[in-house]
């Protein structure tokens, strides 16, 4: 398919950091793509949370199912906008991977532990260090070796830096807008987790379908219309398909906003997406106002729910004692770690190796460390 003027050529790609020869029928966004599926901390995303944990069903959503929902949902975005899909699938399967384990509770905790010396956690700038140094799979190079756009777009996708605030990233163009491959990420990935969180909050019997249908307008007018069209259908069934009309119209709306704002701006090659004042991916202005009230809904009655609450609580506690067991016991983590704190501040080393690791994964080293409970197998590091 014929990309539009302003789409990101593969061509034209800033390259590796380590040559390679071209693939003979792969390009090298595909690649990319290719090798983040291939990635062990792509695998372990099936073991981390999203929101709820396996005690209530298991039909609920992990951040592995959501991601491949994210890269779906960005595909056809592109495609419609005459975009690469191939880039935007690369960063929609790479944009989780350094979430660490608990979601984002787990998150705001280790960046609460790394501000105690000072430093910050990120799961994007995490991302970016898996794909250029944890990951070893090829004898020629560390890391995965991924093209400049698929790097730049792991950690630009979602938010902009300044040179002052992030000197190491200064190669990604800070001055500089992402591709628009880029900029859709962060706007499907709310598109994709508002539909899951609350189809799973349903499933989870603790969001009120009513209340939803009140106080979400996507939600309650597309369900309106299921009503009109399907009033003999069984409840669960009009919830779902208003839910996927509900999806449609975000995506829509994504993608129609964002062609009139490349249009507006008369850009006739990715620099002019570079170059540009403001992001020009988006929604709508009323468009915008409908994603953010449907957010606030699930924060206040999903997110903060007693019981969502007690497992993230006892998931924090869990965490919090190990990384204080494990800064006090750093031979106690596998042999790589373990050297790492000889050349690295044992901080940030705890930090890396607990991000790397699976939900079941620290709770079966919490049990083992602060239970003292046996090993059901050695373990062998998840970083």
């Amino acid at each position: 398919m014929a990309l539009a003027p302003f789409a990101m050529d593969v061509h034209a790609s800033r390259g590796r950091r380590f040559a390679e020869p071209p693939h003979p029928y792969r390009n090298d966004f595909a690649r990319d793509r290719d090798r983040v599926i291939h990635s062990r901390a792509f695998r372990r995303l099936e073991a981390k949370t999203q929101v709820f944990t396996t005690r209530y069903s298991d039909h609920f959503r992990n951040r592995l199912t959501h991601t491949l929902e994210v890269a779906q949902i960005a595909r056809t975005a592109a495609g419609a906008l005459e975009l690469n899909a191939d880039l935007a699938e690369a960063l929609a399967l790479a944009h989780d991977i350094g979430h660490p384990p608990f979601g984002h509770a787990g998150e705001r905790r280790l960046d609460e532990w790394m501000r105690r010396y000072g430093e910050r956690f990120d799961h994007n700038r995490h991302a970016l260090r898996i794909v250029e140094h944890f990951e070893q799979r090829y004898l020629d190079f560390p890391g995965l070796n991924l093209t400049f756009e698929v790097r730049e777009g792991i950690v630009k996708h979602s938010r902009d830096y300044s040179p002052a605030e992030a000197p190491d990233l200064a190669e990604y163009l800070l001055d500089q807008r992402p591709p628009l491959e880029a900029q859709l990420i962060d706007l499907v990935d709310e598109i994709a987790y508002n539909v899951a969180d609350t189809d799973d909050g349903f499933e989870a019997r603790l969001l009120d379908a009513d209340a939803v249908i009140e106080d979400v307008p996507l939600v309650g007018d597309a369900y309106r219309e299921v009503e009109r069209q399907n009033a003999a259908a069984r409840r669960w069934m009009k919830l779902t398909e208003s839910l996927r009309r509900a999806l449609d119209r975000m995506v829509t709306d994504l993608i129609e906003q964002t062609r009139a704002a490349a249009r507006d701006l008369g850009a006739q090659s990715v620099e002019d997406v570079r170059r540009a004042p403001l992001r020009l991916a988006g929604f709508t202005t009323p468009m915008a106002a409908e994603v953010r009230r449907w957010k606030e809904f699930l924060s206040n009655h999903l997110y903060q729910n007693p019981a969502v609450i007690e497992d993230r609580t006892r998931s924090i506690e869990a965490l919090d004692q190990l990384f204080e067991y494990l800064l006090d016991h750093p031979e106690a983590m596998p042999g790589y770690f373990a050297e790492q704190t000889r050349r690295s501040p044992t901080h940030r080393v705890v930090c890396d190796y607990i991000a790397g690791m699976t939900d079941s994964y620290l709770w079966r080293l919490y049990r083992h460390h602060i239970q003292g409970e046996a090993m059901e197998q050695k373990p062998t590091g998840e970083a």
